[in-house]
């Protein structure tokens, strides 16, 4: 280390030429901790100005309002497509013209309705993948929850606890199999 010291002269010059390699390094590379830092506060940014927006829950007229017509495209969709069969077994001849008057819809309306669709699935499919429905797994937590307490007392206190499940005659067997 001495010898590193006497050429460059001293522990500040191997300092100072040190700093000058990495800044003439990062001319040509990015430092990739800098960049990760900048990405990591810009998206901290991004979800505090998220934060401050959805802070407030509006619960007027208009806002059930539209949440009720968000909900109506899906159960349309199937109610209109299981009228469409029952359409089609009233009055056949009918139904035929009607089909035949989509054949004279170009190609690129369809496309553009297959996006609409797919898209407006396809943002509820993410929502709910990102958001996943909680109810359920509070009440399986209930239950897991008391089951575990249940088998750490003692048999005659597992039986007092009352797990509102619905009793399985296998499983039952199965348990008296195992005593």
């Amino acid at each position: 280390m001495s010898l590193i010291g006497k050429i460059f002269g001293g522990s500040e010059a191997v300092t100072a030429l040190g700093s000058t390699a990495q800044g003439v390094a990062e001319v040509f590379t990015p430092n990739a901790t800098r960049k990760m830092e900048l990405n990591h506060e810009a998206q901290q940014s991004a979800l505090s100005q998220l934060e401050t927006e959805m802070k407030t829950i509006r619960d007027d007229w208009f806002d059930r309002f539209v949440n009720g017509l968000n909900r109506l495209p899906r159960p349309l969709l199937a109610l209109g497509t299981l009228g469409l069969f029952v359409y089609a077994m009233m009055d056949p001849i009918a139904f035929a013209q009607r089909m035949a008057g989509l054949a004279y819809i170009p190609d690129p309306l369809w496309w553009l309705l297959g996006a609409i669709v797919s898209f407006y699935f396809g943002a509820r499919e993410m929502h709910y993948f990102r958001n996943p429905l909680r109810a359920g797994v509070a009440a399986h937590e209930t239950v897991i929850s008391a089951w575990r307490n249940s088998k750490k007392s003692s048999k005659t206190e597992a039986k007092k606890v009352d797990l509102e499940v619905e009793e399985n005659p296998a499983l039952s067997a199965w348990q008296a199999g195992q005593e």
